[in-house]
Formats: structure tokens, sequence, C-alpha cells
């Protein structure tokens, strides 16, 4: 089985890259996650209005484009390259992927053609201060009312939580416990009892937020789904989106690679340029084994969900555990290449540094992806 990219897959790699080269640069990151939205509403303007990526995995019905998920994971890797700050992945990532699995039609036929125009953001809200990336992680409540439902708790570290226009929260019904009983309400921003705070983290690149659920009603046309039966669904789009990060996460780590060659290269050391003592060659040279096996094992996941295969789920544990393990060793190695200046401000390792601690344990770590790896094969 051969796995490449047809041409017009890799025409869209080659716009990415061009427009990202543009729009993304060291010195446009630097400004984007200074600014109060964590990035230049003016380029995710552009990302919307000239380039249509909000609408890569929207399906046609709903007015996107209805591309594969191979065409997401060819733009997400190219984002993590750049280190683009924006809220696609919060908005397509995880919340469209919720949409499309959990959502009502009505939900659908209301919101998606919005976000797929790039005139609406959402994200998920789905993590809370246990750090549990499973089905118990859920612990905020929802409890039913007359005319709806009322929620309380705490969400943690939701992506682009303080600028989305929609928030789709997971909350359990009193009493329950694991995978029962666990529904998502998808609630505009804005609507009183929800508390959402800007949160200060080690990547200023990506921001989050807290959110704070205090006797927050919705109405019944909130709940996505049946009520109580939402984790299948949900379970299915936090895979879809560990993918999606995976890919990031490899884009990211080829960065890392990059610079460091690039930085060999130019680095004079005892008379010689670095990049021509053995110690450095090494490094590099593992540093572009684990990219190559990380990106292998993301494009075959990419593969198998825009195939629906069964396994699903096990794939993209395996994505999400390499990639991280990649990402994060690759940025630690480009930090020692590029030695003291490694660590200044004027040098973006330290950027791809925090992102790679960042992403490693976003949708769950990569001890826990291996154990549900070992799960799925019987271990």
């Amino acid at each position: 089985m051969h796995f490449g990219f047809t041409e017009e897959q890799e025409e869209l790699r080659e716009m990415a890259r061009a427009f990202l080269s543009e729009c993304s640069s060291s010195e446009q990151v630097h400004e984007a996650m200074e600014m109060p939205e964590g990035y230049d509403p003016k380029v995710w303007e552009r990302i919307g209005a000239e380039l249509g990526w909000p609408a890569v995995i929207v399906p046609e019905e709903y007015g996107g484009i209805g591309m594969t998920y191979v065409e997401l994971i060819a733009l997400m890797e190219e984002m993590g390259k750049a280190l683009l700050c924006s809220p696609f992945f919060s908005t397509v990532c995880l919340a469209v992927n919720t949409l499309v699995e959990a959502g009502t039609e009505e939900q659908k036929q209301a919101l998606l053609p919005e976000i797929a125009e790039g005139q609406q953001t959402a994200t998920l809200a789905f993590s809370e201060d246990n750090g549990r990336w499973d089905a118990s992680a859920v612990e905020a409540t929802a409890k039913k009312t007359g005319d709806g439902f009322v929620l309380n708790g705490r969400k943690s570290f939701v992506v682009d939580g303080h600028t989305a226009d929609h928030l789709i929260i997971a909350a359990r019904s009193e009493g329950s416990q694991g995978e029962e009983g666990i529904s998502l309400f998808l609630v505009k921003s804005g609507t009183p009892g929800l508390v959402i705070k800007k949160l200060d983290t080690l990547d200023q690149t990506r921001a989050h937020a807290s959110v704070d659920l205090q006797d927050l009603q919705v109405p019944a046309s909130a709940l996505m789904g049946d009520e109580g039966a939402a984790w299948p669904a949900l379970k299915r789009s936090l895979d879809l989106a560990a993918i999606a990060l995976a890919a990031e996460q490899v884009g990211g780590a080829q960065r890392c690679l990059d610079m460091s060659v690039e930085y060999a290269k130019e680095r004079v050391q005892f008379g010689r340029k670095i990049g021509s003592f053995q110690a450095m060659k090494h490094k590099c040279a593992n540093m572009s084994l684990q990219v190559e096996s990380a990106r292998s094992a993301v494009y075959y996941a990419g593969w198998a969900a825009s195939e629906k295969e069964p396994d699903l789920s096990e794939l993209a544990s395996i994505a999400k555990a390499y990639a991280s393990d990649t990402y994060f060793f690759c940025a630690g190695a480009s930090i020692q290449v590029h030695g003291g200046v490694g660590f200044t401000w004027e040098y973006d390792c330290h950027l791809y540094f925090k992102r790679a601690n960042s992403s490693q344990v976003f949708l769950g770590s990569p001890v826990y992806h291996r154990e549900l790896v070992a799960q799925h094969i019987g271990l």
C-alpha cells in the first residue's frame, strides 16, 4: 500500500507554506502571542475568508469543503512548523469534530456553516482539574430541570476558551460514573453563569482558559444527542483531535530539526562548522529518525480516520504517543545544538520547546496513550 499525497493535496501543502511564511514568521508569532486574543484576528480573518481552512472537514451539506482527514493533517503539519497562533485547532479539530459526531441536525445547520465561513469560532470544554482524559475526567454535573439543564463545575485548560463564540461542554448526570451519564451541551459564550478567565501558561503560542459553570442554565435545545449517552461520540472526537494534534507535533519536530541543521552548518567552533562534529551528526540523525517514524504513524492514523477504520482509537493513541515523545526530544535536542543561545529570546527554540511540553500532555500523555494501546491489544 502506498501512502503519499495526491497532486491536489501537495498543492494544498504548498499553498499553506506560502501563506504561513507570509503571516506566521518568527516576528509575527511573537506579536500574535502577546495579543489579548492570543492570535492575530486579521490573520484569522484571512484564513477564513481567503483560504477557507475552517471549512476543510465540514461536510458539504453544511457549507463546508468536505475534504478528508488526510487534508487536515497536511494543514496541521504545516501549521506546526510555523507555530501558527490561531483558533484553528480549537474550532476545527475540537469543536467541528464534536459537532459532526454528536450534534443534532438543528445544531449542525445553525453553526457549521458559520464556522465554515470563518464567522464563528468554537471549542471543547472537556478537561478538568483532575488532569484525566478518560470518561472519569468529567466531574461537572448537569441537573435536568423542567425546561432545560443546570450545569455546575469547572473546566480547565480550555483551548481558546476566552475568545470562542461557542463552547461544547461535557457534564454528567448526578450520581453517574465512568462512561455512563455523560452529556454534551452547546453553549454560547456570554451566557449568564459561564465565567471564563484566560490562563497564564507555559506555552504562550496557544491560549488556554478556565471555565467555571456557576448554576449555568441552558435550554433543552443545547443538549447534543441523547442525554447521558455522549461518551462514544465524544471519545471518537477526542481520538480525531489527538491525530490532528499529533500532525501538528510532527510539523513542530521537523522545524526543530531544520533549525538545528541550519545552525550546525553556520556555527563555527574550534575553527570548524559544528555540523562537522560527529556528536552533532548523531544528534541530528536521531532527530530525523524519530521525525520520520512519527510522521508515518500520523499519516497512517489520518488515513484510518478518512476511511473510518475500526481500529481508529488504537492508531490515534499510537500516533499521539510517538509524536509527543518525538516533539519533546527534538525540541530539547534543538536547544542543545544551539548551545547557550538556544535559551535566549532571540531564537525560537524555547517557543517550540514550550509548545512541545504543552502538547505532550494535552489530550493525554504518552504514558496514558501507551496504556490505551496495551489495553487494545489485550496486555
